[in-house]
Order: C-alpha cells, then sequence, then structure tokens
C-alpha cells in the first residue's frame, strides 16, 4: 500500500532550535542503531517509520556501521526512503556517521580525510542520497590531527554532500578546539552528539562542562542513549529477563546491571509512577528539562523495536515539565554510574 503521511504530523510534537543555527529538531528523533539491519523484518522496520514521521518525528539518525551487518540500516533506511519517503524528503533532516571500524587497512576508521570522506560516499551510495543534512565525525581520533578531520568535516560541506557539520562523543576542550577551526574553516559546528541519561552525567562534569561549552560556540546537542541502553525502563525491576538485550550481551551486559544500580532505578521508577509516566517517559523528559538558560539538550535520540514501544516513548514530550521537589528526589537516585562505555580511554 503506497505510504502517504498524516496531515496532523507537526501538531503535537515540539521543535527546538539547534544552537544559534537555523534548522530544529523535534524533540525526540529517531536513531537506527538497533532494529534496522538485516535481522529485522523488512515491515516491522516500515511500520516504525511510517509511526514516528506520522506522529512528528523528522529526524532519523543514522551511521556507517549500523547493522547488523555493518552498512545494512543505511542500506535498509534507502530502501524505505524510495518506497515511503522520497516524497518527504526536503522535510526530513537525515544523519550519518563516521569513525567506528569498516574495512580492513589503516584507512577503515577513525578520522582521517581519507576515511571519513570514503565512508560518506559509501553511506549516500546504500541509502540513495545526493546529500545528508548532518554528517558526523562519530568520535575524536587520537592520533590524526583535529584539523584534518575538521577539514574533512568543512570538505563534506562544501561539496554538497552534507548540509551541517557535527561531532560525537568529544570533551569539552576537543569540542571547543573543534569549533574553533571549524569556525575559521567558514564552516560553524553544528551539534554535539554525546551519550546522556540519569545513570550517565558525564557531560555535566568539568568548567567548562560540555553543554557550557556549546553554548559558548552556538552549537546544539542530541542526547543519545538516553535510556542508558534500555537500563531506565521497566524491564530489569525485577530481574534479567531471558530475551532481553542484557542477557543475550547486545549493548548491555548483565554484569552493569548490579544491585546498587538497579535500586536507583527502582528509585527513580517509584517517581516516574509520581508524575503518571513510565519510568523511560520521564527519562527522557528529564533529558529534556528546563535549566536555568533553557533545556541545554535539543533532541533526545531513542531506539524503537516496536511501533507500541516507540509509541510509548514518544508519548513523553506530554509531560516535560518537572517541580523542583520532583529533580531534587531525582537527583538522589539519578547520579553518574560510570556507563559510559564511549569514554575515550
Amino acid at each position: 500500500m503506497t505510504y502517504s503521511a498524516a496531515e496532523n504530523r507537526y501538531e503535537t510534537m515540539p521543535y527546538r532550535r539547534v544552537g544559534r543555527s537555523g534548522l530544529k529538531l523535534p524533540a525526540i528523533s529517531l536513531g537506527l542503531w538497533h532494529n534496522f539491519g538485516d535481522d529485522t523484518r523488512f515491515d516491522e522496520q516500515r511500520a516504525i517509520l511510517r509511526r514516528a514521521f506520522d506522529l512528528g518525528v523528522n529526524h532519523f539518525d543514522l551511521a556507517n556501521n549500523y547493522g547488523p551487518p555493518d552498512g545494512s540500516a543505511e542500506t535498509n533506511f534507502g530502501r524505505h526512503l524510495k518506497e515511503d519517503f522520497k516524497p518527504y524528503r526536503d522535510e526530513l533532516v537525515i544523519s550519518t556517521k563516521a569513525g567506528y571500524y569498516m574495512w580492513p587497512g589503516p584507512y577503515g576508521e577513525w578520522g582521517s580525510r581519507k576515511y571519513l570522506i570514503s565512508s560518506l560516499d559509501q553511506s549516500l551510495q546504500r541509502m540513495g542520497l545526493e546529500y545528508v543534512d548532518i554528517f558526523y565525525s562519530h568520535r575524536p581520533d587520537p592520533e590524526t590531527p583535529l584539523e584534518e578531520t575538521m577539514g574533512a568535516l568543512d570538505y563534506a560541506v562544501r561539496s554538497g554532500k552534507a548540509l551541517y557539520a557535527g561531532i560525537s562523543s568529544y570533551t569539552p576542550e576537543q569540542t571547543l578546539e573543534a569549533a574553533r577551526i571549524l569556525k575559521e574553516l567558514g564552516t560553524p559546528l553544528l551539534i554535539h552528539q554525546p551519550s546522556y541519561s540519569m545513570l550517565n552525567r558525564w557531560t555535566e562534569d568539568g568548567s567548562p562542562n560540555l553543554y557550557e561549552a556549546l553554548d559558548q560556540v552556538g552549537a546544539g546537542s542530541i542526547a543519545f542513549s538516553p535510556l542508558a541502553q534500555g537500563m531506565l525502563t521497566n524491564r530489569y525491576l525485577n530481574g534479567v529477563p531471558a530475551d532481553s538485550r542484557a542477557a543475550k550481551e547486545r549493548f548491555l551486559s548483565e554484569s552493569s546491571l548490579t544491585e546498587e544500580r538497579l535500586d536507583r532505578v527502582r528509585g527513580l521508577n517509584a517517581i516516574a509512577e509520581g508524575r503518571d509516566q513510565t519510568l523511560a517517559q520521564m527519562a527522557i523528559a528529564w533529558i529534556l528539562r528546563d535549566q536555568p538558560k533553557g533545556s541545554p539538550v535539543t533532541s533526545a535520540l531513542v531506539g524503537a523495536s516496536s511501533v507500541a514501544q516507540l509509541e510509548d516513548t514518544l508519548s513523553a514530550i506530554n509531560n516535560l515539565g518537572f517541580t523542583d521537589d520532583e529533580l531534587t528526589a531525582i537527583d538522589e537516585f539519578a547520579v553518574e554510574s560510570d556507563i559510559n562505555r564511549w569514554a575515550q580511554k
């Protein structure tokens, strides 16, 4: 059946400006890290993407290595674009990233100009696109000069292969330097994609912390893993289900579910119940919460394994406000828990 998007798709989702740019993102964006590789049925993927767009999610985030196998999420998304979303391309924000391992040899990962541009060309080919809206350096390279990595992002924008440049998992200091280099080249830093959740609060540490650095350079942020890879859901309140991600050791290990961390999760769940929200909904709302200068997070990046899960998560936008008492109660349990697997070693 030919897809026709819901006419009211922009009536409920809030949209937030990305830093000091002209771009806006939905408060909740859909990441295709999980559930869009060849291990998930194509019709299940289609149902999630269609429902997301119908509910106002017009930002889809990918990377060259998303799958499995690597690259298959982009290939599958390319089919969805061709079959369903081609008429809506100018309404969509599509992003991809390069930085992790993709092919053998010295040019198959990290941050060299050769790898980044080659990977972007491959991503465009897999998705059947002339350009992506945002192209990210997926992680900082400890050996390649930052000038070369940022030069590659600048080239991607100047060549028309990307509209904006982004970075992911960079420290505040690296972020300031990356933004300085990009500004000198004439391509501003649009956005940073850090991991951030109630149990992973590294972005709030330091002086300046990451959000202060982004405010200084006029860039926005999109938080990935806001549910701590599923830990901040009701999935593990009473143990580890046999069919869960943790039981299968897929991106979340059973050993990471210590009793101390689960006690924090249970405490947060009790607060969520008092707000008439699921724990996942509250975790998303907390990411997007207002602070003295407004919310430092432009968008929360979530995944979905089913339409029902997607709808439940998106319902977070129905209650984004917090009282001072709620925030104080949350801070008792929402403490740094050493779960940032993307931290630089």
